[in-house]
């Protein structure tokens, strides 16, 4: 039995969480003395979340979306004491997507650009998305190129033409959209067109359930769904 101790137990991410458990034998969700934590709160708390991690010594699994580069360097400094995944996106099939994203950006040429397209419900406050971003960055990554260097987010009103090399993303807005996501290679004569649809939150509740189970007995370091899919 794994015991998850839960961030954002109030949120709609953390109530999926919760009904996945329900439906599980191997897990559950625990207030105190947890073997795990997982992490779907806030950007603001996510510094005592991690503090509270570190000292208990226990492993946790991070989805909270939006965070920045301070953010990021205090996952770095808990990872040198505990194991950490941290995952814009806990689902198994984006994450697989990511991958089918690297390897074509790898292999395609420079006069093939690259377009990520996403929708979420009218409720989400960041743009792009945490997913939108880090299927950009699998693809800067598969061209061996800075995503903040290429990346295309501004255009309006006479933007000019499109710019070499840029990876460009739109951001939609609407409705109780879960999360859809498309990438989008377009050459002269021809497009190839990578997407994901989720048609609810129990697909992100479920990897990151998967997640947690996996992280248990590993040793202090960052981790990545890809990890826990074998695509590293």
């Amino acid at each position: 039995m794994t015991s998850i101790g839960l961030f954002g137990a109030s949120g709609r991410m953390g109530q999926a969480i919760a009904e996945v458990v329900c439906e599980r034998d191997d897990v559950n969700i625990v207030e105190d003395d947890c073997d795990v934590f997982v992490d779907f709160s806030a950007p603001d708390g996510l510094q005592r979340h991690l503090n509270i991690a570190v000292e208990v010594g226990k492993p946790i699994v991070i989805g909270t979306t939006g965070l920045g580069p301070d953010h990021q360097t205090l996952i770095d400094h808990a990872a040198e004491s505990i194991p950490v995944l941290q995952a814009a996106n806990t689902s198994l099939g984006v994450n697989l997507l990511a991958h089918l994203v690297r390897e074509a950006a790898a292999r395609l040429g420079p006069d093939w650009d690259i377009e990520i397209v996403e929708m979420h419900h009218r409720h989400k406050v960041d743009a792009p998305s945490g997913t939108a971003l880090y299927l950009g960055k699998a693809a800067a990554d598969g061209r061996g190129v800075d995503l903040q260097k290429v990346s295309d987010r501004g255009r309006d009103g006479n933007a000019g033409p499109r710019q070499d090399g840029a990876i460009g993303f739109a951001a939609l807005r609407g409705g109780s959209v879960a999360g859809d996501h498309q990438v989008i290679f377009a050459s002269d004569g021809e497009r190839i067109e990578f997407g994901h649809r989720a048609e609810s939150r129990t697909i992100f509740a479920k990897g990151a359930v998967e997640a947690a189970a996996w992280i248990m007995d590993k040793p202090a370091g960052r981790y990545s769904m890809a990890d826990v899919l074998g695509l590293k």
